[in-house]
């Protein structure tokens, strides 16, 4: 959009650490003007305050959304009011950028994808690392290594203070293996390209400060149609395991590839979001050996200096969010992948619940 096109009006619901960023996002680009802030506490002031105390500030999003009127809504308030909130904004003729998960059941993102079409808004969730251009390039590497594919990854968190309070929030709807494991479902179904068949999880509920029924740690397990096989691992809390809290690996008939993430990794790190995006560097290994049994080539390690900071990634994510709705980019593939992740996380959280695998 050039400077002499009106600004799009944007309203931003939720001023957690991702609303907050986006916020942000929004406040530094001339084609978003923020038309509003909302939220139920006072996290509202402090952002406002950090953003030059400029911006109308709100309750309840319901009264903002018909109030302020705006172009579009930027929701990243808890799982729980995701839909309700979605299909609002939609009803209202506004762009939605969403953070994940699209809802908190799959008829949920279901419908707020339906109403999408319906209403030809665009609706994009927040994937912060499809816009990583290290993932990206992970992602690229894991096709070039041959099928089928073992990838192995992990995100565990040692909460403490505020964090553990919002851990416990998002407990109340989802289990850590929802809310962070679509993420890396996504990962995993864009590295195969191939149809997941069948999941295997099991969880563990380590506090009894989280509801009964719930649990804060949990793995899942997936079998693809192609014969790959993936896991993944979540916890949150104040008791979890610093060790080996950040994996993310990926195997082929042809060698692997890792991620490496030296400092990010380190000790006392797992609850810093801005270690949670880090790549450092990656590290490819190729399989192929001489008559020896020798590897014929070293690894290969391709290291990424430049690359973008948790700001930074949301900023790319809002300026994808505008090209969406400046050149009309069809979204119908993005919002299936969100779809099809979510389903795959909740049949994970069946399992985890009946202690059977579960066929998808």
């Amino acid at each position: 959009m050039n400077s002499t096109k009106k600004a799009l009006k944007i309203l931003v619901v939720g001023c957690g650490n991702m609303g907050a960023s986006h916020a942000i996002a929004y406040h530094q680009m001339n084609d978003f003007e923020i038309c509003g802030i909302v939220s139920t506490g006072n996290s509202k002031h402090i952002l406002n305050e950090k953003l030059g105390g400029k911006y109308p500030l709100f309750d309840e999003y319901l009264e903002a959304l018909h109030s302020t009127k705006p172009d579009a809504v930027c929701i990243s308030t808890y799982p729980d009011t995701h839909e309700g909130f979605a299909v609002a904004a939609l009803q209202a003729n506004c762009h939605v950028f969403i953070e994940k998960p699209l809802a908190d059941t799959v008829a949920g993102a279901e419908r707020v994808a339906q109403l999408a079409l319906e209403k030809n808004r665009k609706v994009v969730v927040g994937y912060i690392l499809r816009h990583h251009p290290s993932w990206e390039k992970f992602i690229e590497l894991s096709q070039q290594i041959g099928k089928p594919l073992v990838m192995r990854m992990n995100l565990n968190q040692q909460s403490q203070g505020n964090m553990w309070n919002v851990h416990r929030n998002l407990m109340k709807s989802l289990s850590p293996i929802v809310d962070c494991g679509v993420h890396y479902i996504d990962v995993m179904c864009q590295m195969t390209r191939s149809k997941p068949v069948q999941v295997n999880a099991i969880g563990a509920r380590l506090s009894n400060d989280i509801p009964e029924g719930n649990y804060n740690y949990g793995q899942l397990q997936i079998r693809f149609e192609d014969g790959s096989v993936g896991w993944y691992e979540a916890g949150w809390g104040p008791m979890m395991s610093e060790t080996a809290f950040f994996i993310k690996d990926v195997i082929g008939p042809k060698g692997c590839v890792s991620i490496v993430a030296k400092e990010a990794g380190g000790t006392g790190n797992s609850d810093n979001v801005d270690a949670h995006t880090k790549t450092e560097s990656l590290r490819v290994h190729y399989a192929e050996i001489d008559s020896e049994n020798k590897f014929t080539q070293p690894d290969e390690w391709i290291n990424l200096t430049d690359e973008p900071n948790h700001q930074e990634l949301c900023n790319r994510e809002q300026r994808f969010f505008l090209k969406a709705i400046l050149d009309d980019i069809d979204l119908t593939d993005h919002l299936q992948d969100a779809v099809n992740s979510l389903k795959i996380a909740f049949a994970c959280d069946e399992s985890v619940k009946t202690g059977l695998p579960v066929l998808l």
